[in-house]
């Protein structure tokens, strides 16, 4: 017999890593809901926690009740491993305890995990059936996973068969879509929603620009400046002289100041400290450290700046869909593992556009994105904005019937 649809009276739940202070997560749930417009929703993390004091939401833990209808609302989900998620939810203090506690013992680590979120999902932010009620709409919205390959089986049969239930799955870039086909499941490209955050809020992030720490950051640099970011992993001494040998040369041969961003504060993310130590190195008055740690502020930030330089994929992204030149970072000990901003910029940029770059390749990579025509960076940002359209009309109308078809095994 037929499972009944559930009634859809209930607000559909937004679900992601948007209970932490991280960049991009936090943008999510205001983009679903701005380009969902009239459709309330309730949003979901892993725990409970209000960060509406950095522009973000107040989120409730899944699993207090089931929801008749999930949308994960994007971000790289499928590869974030509940160790991961349990100690990014910590603070500074507790989370470098838990590290020092077990990150040498995956066994316990992983128990562990299992115990501060209240789940056993081997990949927490990957939601399924369980967590629903019965007949309820399952949904991905241009997820990643270019870690795909890297991960342990039991997280990858676990994540295939969560995707394999869903009613609508799109991933963000060619390397999840690729390995996932491998897999037997086919799902169609999607750009980050993040693409549309300058067409649904260009008013606010323009106020933004015109106060506060933003303005400042324009006082002090009126020839303009490059929003600069860069993540804990790049706090060696080698890479930090590098950093400072790259950003002299682009400062010295644009007059462009260089304004150092935190696009995460939850751990694991940046550290503002290495940022003090970087502008101690470089020549005085070249950079100032922005303090703001508010949504809104970073994008405005971003926005008013003549370029962006980081390791954020997020970061970039804000840059791309106002059109600015952007460069990114590849983590001094990345190796061959790829990269979610290299997979990202190889999916859906123009060649003209740098994409990830080794830090000792920073000058001319910055050199070469500001060369490109303003033109070109424009059609981009506005043909992901069509391709970002067109595929979320593609689930949308299951948030009004509550059923669909199943998201899709490779024929």
């Amino acid at each position: 017999m037929e499972t009944p649809n559930p009634p859809v009276s209930a607000p559909p739940v937004l679900f992601g890593a948007f209970d932490r202070h991280n960049f991009g997560d936090l943008l999510f749930p205001h983009l679903l809901t701005a380009l969902l417009p009239g459709q309330p929703f309730s949003f979901a993390g892993l725990i409970e926690c209000d960060l509406q004091a950095f522009g973000g939401h107040r989120v409730n833990a899944l699993g207090a009740a089931r929801p008749a209808r999930l949308i994960h609302a994007g971000g790289e989900l499928l590869t974030c491993t509940a160790w991961q998620a349990a100690v990014m939810l910590l603070d500074p203090d507790a989370a470098a305890g838990a590290i020092a506690r077990y990150d040498s013992d995956p066994a316990a680590a992983a128990a562990w995990a299992a115990r501060q979120l209240g789940t056993p999902r081997l990949a927490p932010y990957v939601a399924g059936r369980e967590v629903l009620t019965p007949g309820g709409t399952l949904i991905f919205n241009a997820v990643g996973g270019v870690d795909w390959r890297h991960l342990p089986l039991a997280h990858r049969e676990a994540v295939k068969t969560t995707l394999g239930q869903a009613d609508w799955v799109s991933v963000r870039d060619h390397l999840t879509q690729a390995a996932l086909r491998a897999e037997g499941l086919d799902f169609p490209l999607c750009p980050d929603p993040a693409v549309m955050v300058a067409d649904r809020f260009g008013e606010t992030i323009a106020a933004h620009q015109r106060q506060g720490a933003v303005q400042a950051m324009r006082e002090a640099f009126p020839h303009g400046y490059l929003a600069v970011q860069f993540s804990a992993d790049f706090g060696d001494d080698a890479t930090l002289d590098a950093l400072t040998r790259e950003l002299s040369g682009v400062a010295a041969e644009t007059g462009l100041g260089l304004v150092f961003y935190r696009a995460g504060a939850a751990p694991w993310h940046d550290d503002a400290k290495l940022y003090a130590q970087l502008q101690q190195r470089l020549p005085p008055g070249a950079a100032c450290l922005f303090g703001s740690l508010h949504l809104w502020d970073i994008c405005a930030l971003i926005a008013a700046s003549r370029g962006a330089v980081g390791s954020s994929l997020h970061g970039r992204i804000v840059a791309l869909a106002h059109g600015l030149p952007r460069v990114s970072l590849i983590p001094p000990q990345q190796g061959v593992r790829p990269v979610k901003t290299a997979a990202f910029a190889e999916t859906w940029e123009p060649d003209a556009v740098p994409r990830s770059v080794t830090v000792e390749a920073l000058e001319r990579a910055m050199m070469q994105a500001l060369a490109v025509p303003a033109g070109v960076l424009r059609d981009n940002a506005a043909h992901l904005r069509e391709r970002y359209l067109h595929s979320q009309a593609q689930w949308t109308g299951l948030l009004i019937s509550g059923s669909g078809r199943p998201a899709g095994l490779a024929q």
